[in-house]
């Protein structure tokens, strides 16, 4: 082990960050990860809760009110777009480490009083700051990776990261069915209890990592950033040629950005044509992502499952637990795939396969759904989960991986804030329609989604761009035109150090560390 002097957290007065790179890059996807897990571990928990008579009965939802149900669902929302708003530039004031710790404390505060709310004012309010802090964490937690983590791990990193929204998922999946058997107030405040776990972990692991190589060089500390980049791509040595090559890519890239106009400012985001396509495209897959149907499966299964012909409430909520960990396994399986074959080829499968799936559900919900034909019943939720594993495929792998992969340095954390402002906008919208909408038109409210799901490919084919296999400030060169760096490709320099083409006395480790 050994000492870190980055930026200190409010509880350490030492940060001991260990040598092994791997062991490194996996504690900063495990702290990454709990905000996936605490977000995913939210929408089932609310589904979860749903569909639980104690929590309808505790704030009389059973009375029709439609409007309540929708509040208290979508309430999280509401914080998500504060932090949207909010909390990029606070991100690139005090850095990413700090930003998740205090995003974590806030989440952890929530979690609390979500768990103590006495009437629906007080869950709402609660429901807020959890949004808030998620939201916060879920912009700051993939810039941070994006950052620092080794680019071969990059890819499997940030999927792997919103993978776990259905570890969440499963695990509140499973708490809610446990506790659906009890006849008190706990039934619901239980599982709420569990939430706050999550937040728990990542402030433990926050010491034994290392700040954004980035970050620190913005900040005049290039000794420091150095240091993290040998420990992230080669167990501390900071004579390796990798390390050498990367870091030289991020001293001129991150030099050439702080010349420019107005750095880390809203502005900058729109004032060029590429800020402006990289702003298009982030902004794509947070609206994407959101009103692919998805919304309605996360947060209204139990309506969804009445309406195709199953009412038992311990049925729906076993179905909840096994359509989390299929939802999982697909996720994994796209995030693998992400790295394989590429971004937009991922995205390209997963939203072709879901629209069609959601058209079935369309149809057999309207054929089947009052009927007690069985074979019927079980196509459609047959439907359900296959739509469901054909989003997690793709979009959730690609929602963490694609934006802060085509956000540069000086809008990073700012663009990941829209991000977070189109996405909580965006799901606030649909998770609040959503009831209305399955209450007066049923199955005619998946083809509709489905129609729009289906406008989607044609914009990924012809106007996102691919960055796989590239470093951040590689895939600069591809929007901007022009490599900000005279430093190799990293895949080059892996090739040649590879085949021995560097020695220690080499000329060319020699221009690298120049």
């Amino acid at each position: 082990m050994r000492t870190f002097s980055g930026n200190v957290l409010p509880f350490a007065t030492k940060d001991r960050v260990p040598n092994s790179s791997v062991l490194i890059s996996v504690l900063l996807v495990c702290c990454s990860m709990v905000t996936s897990t605490t977000f995913g571990y939210d929408g089932s928990m609310i589904n979860g809760l749903n569909i639980l008579p104690s929590y309808a009965n505790y704030f009389h939802l059973n009375d029709g009110n439609t409007t309540t149900l929708a509040l208290n669902t979508a309430s999280v929302w509401i914080g998500g777009i504060l932090a949207g708003l909010s909390f990029g530039k606070v991100t690139d004031i005090i850095g990413r480490r700090p930003s998740l710790f205090w995003a974590a404390v806030l989440t952890l505060f929530a979690v609390i009083l979500q768990t103590a709310a006495q009437n629906v004012a007080m869950f709402v309010a609660a429901r807020i700051l959890i949004g808030f802090g998620t939201s916060a964490s879920a912009l700051s937690g993939p810039a941070y990776l994006a950052e620092t983590l080794p680019f071969k791990w990059r890819a499997w990193g940030l999927g792997i990261f919103n993978d776990f929204y259905y570890v969440g998922g499963l695990i509140a999946a499973g708490v809610t069915y446990g506790t659906s058997f009890m006849a008190s107030t706990w039934a619901w405040r239980a599982p709420s209890a569990v939430q706050g776990v999550f937040s728990i972990m990542c402030i433990v692991i926050l010491p034994f990592i290392p700040e954004s190589p980035r970050w620190l060089v913005y900040q005049g500390r290039p000794e420091e950033a150095l240091k993290v980049v040998a420990l992230t791509h080669a167990n501390g040595n900071v004579n390796d040629p990798v390390v050498l090559a990367q870091y030289k890519e991020i001293i001129d890239t991150i030099d050439y950005e702080k010349n420019v106009a107005e750095p880390l400012s809203l502005a900058q985001m729109v004032k060029t044509p590429s800020a402006r396509k990289r702003i298009i495209l982030c902004t794509s897959v947070a609206v994407f992502s959101t009103v692919a149907g998805n919304v309605i499966v996360s947060y209204y299964l139990g309506s969804m499952l009445t309406n195709a012909g199953i009412t038992d409430t311990t049925t729906q909520l076993q179905i909840n637990i096994i359509l989390n960990a299929f939802s999982l396994l697909c996720a994994l399986a796209g995030t693998y795939y992400v790295d394989r074959i590429g971004r937009k080829p991922t995205a390209v499968i997963s939203i072709s396969s879901l629209t069609i799936f959601l058209f079935l559900v369309g149809a057999l919900t309207k054929t089947y759904g009052s009927s007690t034909n069985t074979a019927g019943i079980y196509a459609t939720v047959a439907m359900i989960f296959l739509f469901q594993g054909a989003y997690s495929f793709g979009w959730t792998p690609l929602l963490y991986v694609y934006p802060p992969e085509v956000l540069n340095y000086a809008i990073r954390a700012n663009g990941m804030g829209v991000l977070q402002f189109a996405l909580n906008g965006t799901a606030l919208m649909a998770v609040f329609a959503f009831p209305f909408a399955l209450q007066n038109i049923g199955w005619k409210t998946y083809m509709v989604n489905a129609a729009w799901d289906a406008l989607e490919v044609p914009f990924v084919l012809y106007y996102w761009v691919e960055t796989q296999g590239r470093t951040l400030e590689e895939i600069d060169a591809l929007l901007d035109g022009v490599k900000h760096s005279n430093a190799p490709d990293l895949e080059t320099v892996i090739r040649r150090e590879a085949d021995g083409i560097y020695t220690e006395k080499g000329d060319e480790r020699q221009d690298l560390k120049e």
